[in-house]
């Protein structure tokens, strides 16, 4: 069993610390038998062990422009990308496109979601590509759009860390977000968020999604 990856069919939604918010969520909706794209988690452990091996203590840097400069000049432990690597060419073809999505432990909160604060990049291909996207995904938890967001909810002195899901892409002809409590306020709605092509357009606001309610 590796000690820094999990595929989803390893992981319960109580496993937050571990694999993050979203990380454990897709290990519940695998256990569900829900149809979801392959993949796995890099667990918050190798975060935390890449921080150390880098001598990189976020409380010691002037600002976070620093701080995210030394998580991307930093080395990923051998070991680390080693089961990244192994991962990876398990997924069944050479240079498999993937999805690098961040998933913060502090996240998918019953009083605060993080969603969208972290970064997640799409049409990953090859095993130097992702492991940069990897280092990316960890820079971000500094980015000065989470940094305000956990201040605004009053999560900035709470300890936080980050896993990255690894997931296989699909060729989606339409995608978008589902909200099962209607966001403007009416519980028993069901609120959809959709466009043509992949759900990244609707999440990062670059198309007016059609609304189904």
């Amino acid at each position: 069993m590796s000690a820094y990856i999990r595929e989803f069919k390893e992981i319960r939604k109580d496993e937050v610390a571990l694999a993050g918010g979203k990380g454990a969520n897709l290990g519940e909706m695998t256990a569900a038998g829900i149809n979801i794209p392959k993949g796995a988690v890099l667990l918050a452990d190798a975060y935390d062990e890449y921080m150390a091996f880098n001598s990189i203590e976020p409380d010691n840097y002037a600002d976070s422009k620093e701080l995210r400069k030394a998580i991307m000049d930093g080395t990923i432990p051998s070991e680390i990308k080693d089961e990244i690597t192994s991962y990876y060419q398990s997924m069944g073809k050479e240079d498999v496109r993937v999805a690098v999505r961040s998933s913060a432990t502090a996240e998918d909160l019953d009083d605060a979601s993080f969603a969208g604060q972290q970064e997640t990049y799409l049409n990953v291909i090859g095993i130097d590509d992702l492991l940069e996207k990897v280092k990316m995904c960890y820079a971000s938890l500094w980015g000065d759009r989470a940094l305000s967001y956990r201040k605004n909810q009053g999560y900035d002195k709470v300890k936080v860390s980050l896993a990255v899901v690894i997931q296989e892409m699909v060729e989606s002809q339409a995608a978008g977000v589902m909200f099962t409590s209607d966001p403007a306020g009416d519980r028993e709605n069901i609120h959809i968020n959709a466009s043509y092509g992949l759900g990244e357009a609707v999440v990062s606001g670059i198309v007016s999604p059609d609304e189904y309610i």
